[in-house]
């Protein structure tokens, strides 16, 4: 049974891109890739929809709603294991900084370099 993650990004295009891009691996078993839309979305799939238990979660950090550094601190109250990566186009101080507050395992800039995400 493959690797899953949890991909969260209000774009549409984004989880398109992933799916591309993992195309391959996600035939061969390798990755199982699960995608919500908005940070709400990303919670309730986390409470019992996605089993065996994640890899790990992608999410961008601007969404309409709840925001990556908001969810990730759900997720760390709720799933303190789970690695927690924010992808986003916007990589300034202040949001890194927030983010490792939460405990963010990595900060991804957009354009996500595929080769490094593979191997974090």
């Amino acid at each position: 049974m493959g690797f899953r993650i949890l991909m969260v990004d209000n774009e549409p295009d984004v989880a398109e891109l992933l799916r591309q891009r993992f195309r391959r691996e996600t035939r061969q078993g390798t990755y199982v890739l699960h995608y919500a839309a908005s940070g709400n979305e990303a919670l309730d799939r986390l409470t019992g929809e996605i089993e065996p238990a994640l890899l790990a979660v992608l999410s961008d950090i601007n969404m309409p709603g709840m925001d990556g550094i908001t969810l990730l601190g759900e997720i760390r109250l709720r799933f303190p294991n789970l690695p927690v990566m924010i992808v986003t186009a916007y990589g300034d101080d202040e949001r890194r900084r927030r983010a490792s507050e939460h405990g963010v395992a990595e900060f991804l800039t957009k354009p996500v370099d595929f080769d490094h995400l593979e191997h974090s």
